[in-house]
């Protein structure tokens, strides 16, 4: 690892004062760290954010205000966020290990960096972390890469379980930059697709911090999250599933239905959200939708199985959310 300088901050405009050059932030650390070991990241200076960073969740007749430094741990067992956000914290959950949630924030969650092997080996091509090398996964080992999204610069997939649930909430992204001025950003908007410009993760603008993140109040009664992985325990997903449902009867009165493992960013599946809104929670209308699913999906060499297993996660969601209705 690179010797950097360590800068501790007490106010977001101190620590957007600091932020010049290769400097980084840095709460949890969780991923940063890694990346520092892999000299994939080399700053010269860290740039401490957890004294200036709320950790506060708060309530509002609105929906829920979430502090960027509420670590991972504090989210998933928060009551309100049990009772009427549980999507959220199932999705959490099943991410990472206890220890790494007890350290994560909430802010660099939404940060956090693709574990594409071909961007974590600096001996391999990678866009993502050398623009201009090429993509060594589209046509090597991409039984992990993206099914959808990509283009023919990347096939990395986005690795957090809790910005599946955030997208799937309409969540919102709270951010400060240097001027002071605030600004509120669609979580489907927050992260990019790889396009030409795969290196760039998200559209968090130059200096400037995430603060918090909102979530709407809703009306959904029943939810779940399910994540297919190599092994039950600290293994990003093959493919992730996050639906949220308003049923009343076997009425499908609003519904909301995103995956992980499949894209570079968080992806929502609208089209399917729009053929069950208003029909009846029945295995057939479910497989139905899956199979739209499906039908957006573009495999690549080592990865067909996503296909069949997405399809079933779909499925297995939804069932599972009327059963707990």
């Amino acid at each position: 690892m690179k010797p950097f300088q360590f800068e501790k901050t007490t106010s977001i405009t101190e620590a957007l004062d600091k932020k010049k050059g290769s400097a980084k932030f840095i709460s949890g650390g969780t991923n940063l760290v890694d990346l520092m070991k892999k000299h994939i990241h080399e700053p010269d200076v860290l740039v401490d954010v957890t004294e200036a960073l709320s950790s506060e969740i708060t309530t509002s007749e609105n929906g829920i205000r979430i502090g960027a430094m509420a670590r991972n741990t504090a989210v998933a067992t928060n009551k309100t966020i049990l009772e009427s956000y549980p999507l959220l914290s199932k999705a959490i959950l099943k991410g990472a290990s206890p220890q790494i949630r007890n350290m994560a924030s909430t802010g660099g969650n939404l940060l956090q960096r693709t574990r594409c092997p071909y961007f974590y080996d600096t001996t391999l091509p990678c866009n993502k972390r050398k623009p201009g090398s090429g993509c060594g996964a589209k046509n090597g080992d991409n039984r992990m890469a993206a099914v959808v999204g990509y283009s023919d610069h990347c096939v990395a997939v986005h690795p957090s379980d809790m910005c599946i649930a955030l997208i799937a909430l309409d969540a919102k992204v709270e951010i400060q930059k240097k001027d002071s001025t605030t600004e509120k950003m669609a979580f489907k908007d927050f992260h990019r697709l790889p396009g030409d410009a795969p290196e760039k993760d998200n559209n968090l603008p130059e200096n400037a911090l995430i603060t918090a993140i909102e979530i709407p109040k809703n009306n959904f009664n029943s939810s779940e999250y399910i994540k297919v992985r190599d092994r039950e325990s600290y293994a990003f997903a093959l493919i992730s599933v996050a639906a949220a449902l308003d049923i009343s009867g076997d009425t499908i009165n609003d519904i909301r239905l995103a995956s992980g493992g499949v894209a570079h960013k968080p992806w929502r599946w609208t089209k399917a959200e729009g053929f069950l809104k208003g029909k009846a929670a029945s295995v057939e209308n479910f497989e139905k939708a899956a199979e739209m699913v499906a039908s957006e999906v573009k495999p690549l060499q080592h990865n067909q199985f996503k296909a069949p297993m997405l399809k079933g996660a779909i499925v297995q969601a939804l069932t599972n959310c009327i059963s707990n209705s």
